[in-house]
Formats: C-alpha cells, sequence, structure tokens
C-alpha cells in the first residue's frame, strides 16, 4: 500500500542573511578581479558543495597563511583576530572583511563586557572559528575570558568566577537555548552580578524554534547540510527530542533511510544556514 506524503518544507531553510551575502560577494570579488588570485581563510562557509562550487570560479581556500602573498584575500563569516588582519595585510594581501555582522555584533559586546571589568564567558566551542575569533578579540582588553558549552566544563573554574563576582556572558551565534539557560542558571547561583547579551542570531533563533514545532507535528524530521556545521547539528538535535529525525548532506542519502521515510506520512524538512538552494530541492523532489 501506498502512503500518501504530506511534505512540509521549513520557512527558514537554507542561507541566511550572512552566508548569501559572503558567498555572493565572493564571487563579485572574483568577477572583478579575474587576473587576480582569490583566497578565503578557512572555508567561507561549512558546506563542501559550495567550496568546491567556489573552487571551480577560481576562489581557494587556505589553511594556512604564507608570509608574503598577492591578491586578494578573505575573512569569511566567522570573523578572525585582529592579528590575523594584521598578517594578511602585511604579507601583502588585499583584505576583504565579509565576517558577518551578527558575529561582530558578539565581538563587539565580548570587548564592551571586558573593557567594564566582568569576567567573560563565551558560550559555544571552543574550537569553532567564529567562537575563538570572540575569545582573540576579547583578550586583547582583558584576560579573564573562558570558553564552556555547559556546566561541566564552568566547574574547574567555580572558584575564580565567585572570586571576581562580576560575569558576563555572550553567546555563539549558532547556539541553542538549551545550551545557554543550564549556564545562566549556573552562574546566577555563583555572581555577585550577571550580565547576559544573548547573542544568538536572530536568524538561528528562527530556525531553531520553526524546527521544534515541525518535530512536534511530524512523524519524521529530515534535516539537511553539513555534518560539520553548528547551526545544522543543532537543528537535528532538538528535532531528534520530538521525533525520527535523519541528517542528511545531499538527497543521494535517502536512499539509506527508504524504510523510514516510506513508512512515515508526514514528514518536516528543513536546512542548515549553509546549505544550498538546489540541495534542498532536490531533497523535495525525491521525497516527492
Amino acid at each position: 500500500m501506498t502512503i500518501t506524503k504530506e511534505i512540509t518544507l521549513a520557512k527558514y531553510a537554507g542561507f541566511c542573511y550572512g552566508v548569501k551575502r559572503a558567498v555572493d560577494t565572493v564571487k563579485k570579488i572574483k568577477t572583478e578581479n579575474p587576473d587576480k588570485n582569490v583566497y578565503v581563510l578557512g572555508e567561507l562557509i561549512h558546506n563542501s558543495h559550495v567550496i568546491e562550487e567556489l573552487k571551480s570560479f577560481g576562489i581557494i581556500s587556505l589553511d594556512n597563511l604564507p608570509e608574503k602573498g598577492e591578491g586578494i584575500c578573505v575573512i569569511r563569516s566567522h570573523g578572525e583576530s585582529p592579528e590575523t588582519f594584521e598578517y594578511i595585510k602585511n604579507a601583502g594581501f588585499e583584505l576583504y572583511d565579509l565576517t558577518c555582522p551578527d558575529v561582530k555584533k558578539v565581538q563587539q559586546k565580548a570587548i564592551e563586557l571586558v573593557k567594564e571589568g566582568y569576567y567573560l564567558v563565551i558560550v559555544g566551542k571552543e574550537e569553532h572559528p567564529e567562537v575563538s575569533a570572540i575569545k582573540e578579540n576579547a583578550l586583547i582588553y582583558g584576560n579573564k575570558v573562558i570558553v564552556a558549552d555547559s556546566v561541566k566544563q564552568l566547574n574547574k573554574y567555580e572558584s575564580e568566577l565567585k572570586e571576581h563576582k562580576n560575569i558576563g556572558v555572550v553567546v555563539q551565534t549558532t547556539q541553542t537555548l538549551a545550551t545557554l539557560n543550564p549556564i545562566i542558571g549556573y552562574l546566577t547561583s555563583i555572581s555577585k552580578e550577571l550580565k547576559i547579551a544573548n547573542t544568538i542570531c536572530p536568524s538561528t533563533s528562527r530556525r531553531q524554534a520553526e524546527a521544534k514545532e515541525l518535530a512536534q507535528n511530524n512523524d519524521l524530521m529530515i534535516v539537511v547540510g553539513s555534518k560539520n556545521s553548528a547551526n545544522t547539528t543543532h537543528l537535528a538535535d532538538i528535532a531528534k527530542e520530538f521525533t525520527t529525525t535523519i541528517h542528511i548532506e545531499t538527497a543521494d542519502e535517502l536512499s539509506q533511510y527508504a524504510d523510514i521515510v516510506a513508512k512515515s506520512p508526514k514528514i518536516g524538512v528543513t536546512a542548515g544556514a549553509s546549505t544550498p538552494q538546489k540541495i534542498i530541492d532536490d531533497v523535495i523532489k525525491m521525497l516527492k
């Protein structure tokens, strides 16, 4: 018996403003400078398909910067440390800063809190490039800066935090309230003054709220996007709390879950902020 499918695609799925801005701008830079080398420090966004597409345009991702170079070097949407900005310019590159405006706001708020004498807690993943850039920017103005994505990670700093008394908090733009809230509860219990800047970006908040709602109303959730994309994996984690959820990078992977898809009358689909529209369209087409 064939089950009639009801497929609902999230309104907020695919490229967010910051990612679209970065991808469109770097292509424009190359188009306007066809004879110049165009490099991006690190992957512009966390999506291998987009990186391959940019490579076909002649836009190359660099893992490490040479001491001397020529052409254009782009700072990706995650941002970088002031030291890296100087290194790029001193190496001889023409610099383009494509740090996401929302990430810039977190950096500025982090600096502001450190300047005001707060012990800064950055809620996020220590190894994430966005978090690393926020931390490096804040450390210029004071050394009381730590990163944590759980209360357990904060425990080792408890005596230091209690002694300082005044604690400031900023949040990685792609983090979840489920991560933030327990940390706020813990810090409230040990601080004299707690100043919180909820810097989860609006696009992330809308996506996460919609993923939760879709998961509550569907038999299956499909989350589309790179496995190394923080915002995409967070969407999958949220959906898993409410319904069966599969996280795929492309439509081809759906074949691995044919039985689950076949048995699910109602399917919700969402996608991370770095997932191209074509990949989302391919998933919907295959489901139909």
